[in-house]
């Protein structure tokens, strides 16, 4: 009997220190506030929106986080993550369980290798670098987030390494299957890019080479890239660009260029993106910071209909955030997106309902968000 309960203890602790190894954690944002509007264009012409949104600054959104020590520096990870609208309490899924992320790989003291629905290097190492991937969110998108900064773009089938981090450099590598046979290069993707971090000092570099983007049932894209079914479809797109920001006492300042090229599948057309951004945040207190920022694109458009047409904008933005716990935060903000008389393409602040009908359009959110 003495033997059977010392076997028992022994046992046990053996499957604690197995289970201490092991962890799995529930994380979220939650993001709700009021939206304001001044232009969209509806049915009956062009109105104002008043609204009740959610993920006025961060998609609300749920998920799994593991990671088991398998001895050696190697460990198991996974990351299981799905967004949802808070204020009807709907899935953003289309049809998926985890919209967000969903990837599963290893991790070693070189880097980690994962395989799944992943963001890409652009994501990585450019959207900290601007204000709609670090502190301002989804209205200070550039137009149409066209260079993915704001991550509406994820890659499905998609293998990645993101390296360890070597005196501040790291550097990663996905690529995106198509999964059809026959078919290698027909919806694929690929990404490379870089950062370094020293002191206060943060730079950042990524490509990203979208093929076949026609959303099909099995490739690597086939959600979140800007819909141009009205010129025939994109065949590829290619983004690319460079950053940098620089934290000094209680000031961050920075400076992003991206551009994005843009190929029609019908006939000899083209669509190309340059964005220049600047940014800047300031902690007035610990618990109060105030954001601006500024962004310049400039977009060439060329189809057999019109061999070369141009738009150009001017967008800005201002936020204001109060921390009332480690946690949950209040927030507003505001953002006006302006084109210039004649613009071949329409003015519009990412992630409004619609465009405006005219040269301008104005968002003001206010909202509270917590993170769990």
């Amino acid at each position: 009997m003495k033997k059977t309960l010392i076997l028992a203890a022994v046992t046990a602790s053996f499957a604690s220190a197995a289970y201490a190894q092991s962890s799995v954690t529930l994380y979220g944002i939650v993001d709700a506030g009021f939206t304001y509007v001044n232009h969209e264009v509806t049915g009956s012409g062009q109105k104002p929106l008043y609204a009740m949104k959610s993920g006025n600054v961060d998609g609300s959104r749920w998920g799994l986080r593991g990671k088991e020590d398998l001895g050696g520096g190697l460990a198991a990870v996974f990351t299981l993550e799905s967004g949802f609208d808070l204020g009807n309490g709907k899935s953003d899924a289309d049809g998926r369980m985890f919209n967000r992320q969903a990837f599963a790989g290893l991790s070693s003291p070189y880097g980690t290798l994962t395989l799944g629905r992943q963001y890409d290097s652009v994501v990585d190492y450019l959207g900290p670098l601007t204000a709609t991937g670090s502190w301002g969110g989804t209205y200070f998108a550039h137009p149409g987030d066209n260079d993915n900064a704001n991550d509406s773009i994820r890659i499905n089938n998609s293998v990645k390494f993101q390296s360890a981090n070597y005196s501040g450099l790291s550097f990663s590598g996905l690529y995106g299957f198509s999964n059809q046979a026959g078919g290698f290069a027909n919806d694929r993707a690929y990404s490379v890019g870089a950062g370094y971090e020293n002191g206060g000092l943060k730079l950042g570099a990524g490509y990203l080479q979208a093929q076949g983007l026609d959303r099909s049932a099995n490739g690597a894209i086939q959600d979140g890239a800007p819909d141009f079914s009205s010129v025939g479809g994109t065949q590829k797109q290619r983004t690319f660009g460079a950053g940098g920001s620089f934290a000094f006492g209680p000031a961050v300042v920075g400076a992003v260029y991206t551009q994005s090229r843009y190929q029609f599948a019908i006939g000899d057309g083209s669509l190309r993106y340059s964005n220049y951004e600047v940014n800047a945040r300031y902690n007035l207190t610990p618990a109060f910071s105030l954001g601006a920022a500024y962004t310049y694109t400039q977009a060439l458009l060329r189809t057999p209909e019109a061999s070369k047409a141009s738009s150009h904008w001017n967008q800005f933005g201002l936020q204001a955030d109060y921390a009332l716990s480690r946690r949950t935060d209040i927030y507003a903000e505001g953002v006006a997106h302006v084109g210039a008389k004649g613009d071949a393409l329409s003015t519009q602040v990412f992630g409004t309902d619609a465009p405006s009908a005219g040269r301008s359009q104005v968002v003001v959110s206010t909202g509270i968000r917590h993170r769990f």
